[in-house]
Order: structure tokens, then C-alpha cells, then sequence
């Protein structure tokens, strides 16, 4: 595979085979291993136009964040695309937006070598995330897992969020409203933003748009509210007992005590599909009828004490009691 596309990127860009082994052996002489040079033919055969100058001062740039010559071959071997940006008009600039955002040299290279592909982000990309998260309105349990691992992560965390959404049809400005009202969505892995995006648009039969609206759809775990709730709405739709159509907001945003009485506990087939605990009543349980019996119903029994039950011992101990008592009355 390797070679078959360096000959293809060769005969495209007319270099012959002798550039081709200097190209190679360019690689070997700067440290790299056979494995990272055979991954950068593999994905990214154009470099073979580079001459070593080029290639030497992407890793000088490296270099002087603190990134060790070592370490360096497992940066190219991980993100070979580094190879086709440019030192002086992509690279640089970048260490210097991250620079201006207050992260120092330990920091970068840190996130450099957590995750090499944000050397591939476009410049501005990650000031727009960080400035955004820093201006969040949140709960701060919220914000603290969004933090958790530092401001650069959770702007780089913020910044896949955002292709994803804009992957499925959301313009970038639209995409990075959702996330400015709904932090949550950050602290949910891609593939449950993409799960939940299937579900609204395949099953759920909402637009994509809808999600610009109600940003909390992304926010609510999924298996929990999203699925019980549609199935509940979707049955009593079935059997014409909806009335009233349901939108994504209510669907979404109405509280859990507030939908089990609406849509739930007027019909009892509705509750097992629901299976939630809702108020005081236990839903989709087999000891429903028990749990319920144990509230009273009537404002009489609240002055009424639930009795004990009562042990062989307690029985000869009130035995016992009247026998005394009996006794010293005579």
C-alpha cells in the first residue's frame, strides 16, 4: 500500500525513484523509525515533494515547545498530516494563538502529545471554543467536569462537539449555540451525540434543526428519558389517546413528576414501558401495589401509627407487665 502510493504520488508530482529513496532516507536521518515513515507513505504520499529543510523545521518547531526528539516520531507517526502545513503560515501562528490564550510550553506540549491532531486545527478554532467555555452559565458541577482535564482539553473536547453537529447539518454558528446552552453535551462522547442525532431524525422523525431549539435534547441521557419517553408518546399516538400532538420541547424539557402524570399514570400499560421512578411512586415494579399502599390515601391516616410487628418476646414481656400490675392491685 505504502509503495504503491509513493510511486502514484511520484509519477503525479514527476519525481523519479533515486528522490524517492533520498525522500526516505531524509526520514532516517532525522530519527524517525520504519514504522512512522511507512504510516506517512500510507497517508500522506504528497510529502515526498519535501525536502529535508522543510521537514526539519516542523520538528524544530516541535523542539521549542519542549517535545523530545523521541517523542517527536510518535507525534508524525500519529498525525502524519502535520507534514502538509505549512512552518511559517499555519504552524507558527498556531503556538502562537495557543500562546495568547495563556496555555504555557508544558501545557502544549502536553496536549501535543495527548492528542497530535490539534496541530491540524484551523487557526482561530480553539479561541472560539475557550473564550466561549470561560463565558459558560452552568451549574458548577457542570463546568467542573468540563474542566476537568484543563481549559485546553475541554475547548478541543468543545471543538469535536461542534464538527459533529455541523457533520449532521448544523452551520457552525448554530452548532456553537447548542453547546453555549447546553454544556452537557460536552461531557457526552461523540458517538452518543451521533446515537441521539440518528434517533431524532430516523426514528423520532424531527429536523435536525429541532436540536437549535431544544439544545437539551443532547443533554439527557439517552436510554433513560429519550427512549421511554418517545415510546410512551408513540403508543398512546398508536391507540388515539395522545390528543393534543407533542412537541420536542415537552417531550424533553417537561419534568419527570409532570409527564408520568400527564402521559403515564392515566394508563397503567404505559407505566412498564416507562420504567422510572417518578415522585413517590415506583413505575415498572414488580412490588408497585405494596410501595403504593404504604401512602395513605385519606387525611386520617396520617395520624394513624403504623403498627409493629410484634415478637414471641414482646408477648411475654406485656404478659409479664399485666401479671405485675395484677398482682399489686391485690
Amino acid at each position: 500500500m505504502a509503495i504503491r502510493n509513493v510511486l502514484e504520488a511520484a509519477r503525479k508530482f514527476g519525481v523519479n525513484r533515486d528522490e524517492v529513496f533520498r525522500y526516505v532516507s531524509n526520514f532516517k536521518g532525522l530519527g524517525f523509525s520504519d514504522g512512522t515513515i511507512t504510516r506517512v507513505l500510507e497517508t500522506s504520499p504528497r510529502s515526498i515533494i519535501l525536502n529535508e529543510a522543510e521537514i526539519r523545521n516542523k520538528v524544530d518547531l516541535l523542539t521549542k515547545i519542549g517535545v523530545h526528539r523521541g517523542e517527536i516520531d510518535r507525534i508524525f507517526g500519529l498525525f502524519p498530516g502535520i507534514l502538509a502545513f505549512g512552518v511559517q503560515n499555519r504552524l507558527k501562528p498556531l503556538l502562537d494563538e495557543f500562546r495568547g490564550l495563556g496555555f504555557s510550553s508544558n501545557e502544549l506540549r502536553r496536549e501535543v502529545l495527548r492528542e497530535p491532531k490539534v496541530l491540524g486545527l484551523e487557526n482561530g478554532e480553539l479561541s472560539h471554543c475557550v473564550e466561549m467555555l470561560r463565558t459558560l452559565k452552568c451549574r458548577a458541577a457542570i463546568k467542573d467536569q468540563i474542566f476537568r482535564n484543563g481549559e485546553f482539553r475541554a475547548g478541543y473536547e468543545a471543538k469535536l462537539r461542534i464538527d459533529c453537529l455541523r457533520k449532521h447539518g448544523l452551520i457552525y454558528r448554530d452548532a456553537f449555540t447548542v453547546l453555549w446552552k447546553e454544556p452537557r453535551v460536552i461531557l457526552y462522547e461523540v458517538g452518543d451525540i451521533e446515537k441521539k442525532i440518528a434517533f431524532l431524525v430516523n426514528t423520532m422523525k424531527f429536523d435536525i434543526r429541532c436540536i437549535v431549539e431544544v439544545p437539551e435534547y443532547l443533554g439527557v441521557n439517552f436510554d433513560k428519558q429519550i427512549v421511554p419517553r418517545f415510546n410512551v408518546i408513540e403508543y398512546l399516538r398508536s391507540s388515539d389517546g395522545l390528543g393534543d400532538e407533542v412537541g420536542l420541547r415537552n417531550l424533553i424539557k417537561m419534568s419527570r413528576l409532570r409527564f408520568y402524570n400527564m402521559y403515564v399514570k392515566p394508563y397503567p400499560e404505559c407505566e412498564k414501558m416507562y420504567g422510572r421512578f417518578c415522585g413517590d411512586v415506583v413505575v415498572g415494579n414488580g412490588n408497585r401495589d405494596r410501595n403504593r399502599n404504604r401512602h395513605p390515601v385519606g387525611m386520617w391516616k396520617l395520624f394513624k401509627p403504623e403498627p409493629n410487628p410484634e415478637s414471641d418476646d414482646d408477648v411475654e414481656n406485656i404478659k409479664f407487665y399485666m401479671e405485675s400490675l395484677h398482682q399489686e392491685n391485690f
